[in-house]
């Protein structure tokens, strides 16, 4: 873990808030303990009083397992998991349990969706590049990187991986909702008290808070300046956004989603700006939001057929 890395305890009338950045995003986690906050109490803390063990024990525990998921999934870490299957060069590379689980998870959504979440699709983003300008790949550039793409040829099994030189996988369309799966149960282990873990926009409730009243969301929505963010009440469970909201291509007229097609290796167009997705697990809404935006404009449609609360933005 990086020396530089740091979170920050807020206390307010309502929550303790743990802040911290993690997988390029901003973090908070808001923690209700009624006892702790109590106005009558004696005790009642203020950002001037020395915090109490328990709200350290659970920064300490939720940044310690983010930050390790980081460090373990991240294709930017040289020292990852993900860059030495990376740089296997057609070796067999071999697998923990958790490692393992994953890529089982990611098999799954290759099979449910077709072929079109693909890990191993990440190499297209050395021809796309989405920052917000008008510069579209040309199909053979598309094409040359589109060799190297295609779940199907990777052999794995619950003790390793052999991926074909070339090819390189990606678990940035999982790994997020996975840490805050893993945050809400190390919570749970620690305390019963209502809390809030919100990944960059991945967040889930470990339950209400006091008098039974839900968490209050907001949901940025995408590309509408100084619009009102849509809120969204959660008692419990999960919620996860996809969308090109920051990242994103546009020409003439029409605009480019960073979520691409695998098997074609094009863009998704027509597709809903926003989508959020409630769930019981993050991992769950979090693969439910993209699978829905992968198919363009039958989105909505695609949610309804899964029966699960969603929020569509156009």
């Amino acid at each position: 873990m990086s020396n530089t890395r740091k979170f920050a305890i807020e206390y307010t009338s309502q929550h303790y808030k743990i802040s911290f950045f993690a997988m390029a995003s901003p973090c908070e986690v808001l923690v209700e303990i009624p006892e702790l906050l109590d106005s009558k109490s004696l005790n009642k803390p203020t950002n001037n009083k020395p915090v109490p063990e328990i709200i350290n024990h659970l920064a300490r525990s939720i940044t310690n397992e983010v930050w390790r998921i980081e460090d373990k999934y991240s294709r930017y870490n040289k020292q990852s998991i993900c860059s030495k299957i990376n740089a296997s060069e057609g070796k067999t590379v071999s697998l923990d349990n958790e490692t393992a689980l994953l890529l089982n998870f990611a098999d799954v959504c290759y099979k449910l969706s077709d072929g079109l979440f693909d890990i191993s699709s990440g190499v297209l983003r050395k021809v796309w590049h989405f920052d917000c300008s008008d510069n579209i790949p040309s199909q053979q550039q598309i094409d040359k990187q589109l060799v190297h793409v295609g779940w199907h040829k990777v052999n794995f099994t619950e003790q390793g991986i052999n991926l074909p030189a070339g090819m390189e996988i990606d678990f940035g369309g999982i790994g997020k909702e996975y840490a805050v799966d893993r945050c809400i149960l190390l919570i749970k282990e620690i305390t019963d008290a209502a809390v809030l873990v919100n990944l960059g926009g991945d967040l889930a409730a470990t339950k209400p808070p006091s008098e039974n009243k839900p968490w209050v969301i907001g949901v940025e929505h995408p590309g509408f300046e100084n619009k009102t963010e849509m809120v969204v009440s959660l008692f419990q469970g999960a919620l996860a956004t996809s969308g090109n909201a920051k990242r994103f291509l546009e020409k003439d007229g029409v605009r480019y989603s960073h979520i691409l097609n695998a098997k074609t290796g094009h863009s998704i167009c027509d597709a809903p700006r926003s989508i959020t997705v409630a769930s019981q697990q993050c991992v769950q809404a979090g693969i439910l939001a993209t699978l829905s935006i992968l198919q363009g404009e039958n989105a909505e449609v695609y949610l309804e057929e899964q029966d699960v609360k969603y929020w569509a933005v156009r």
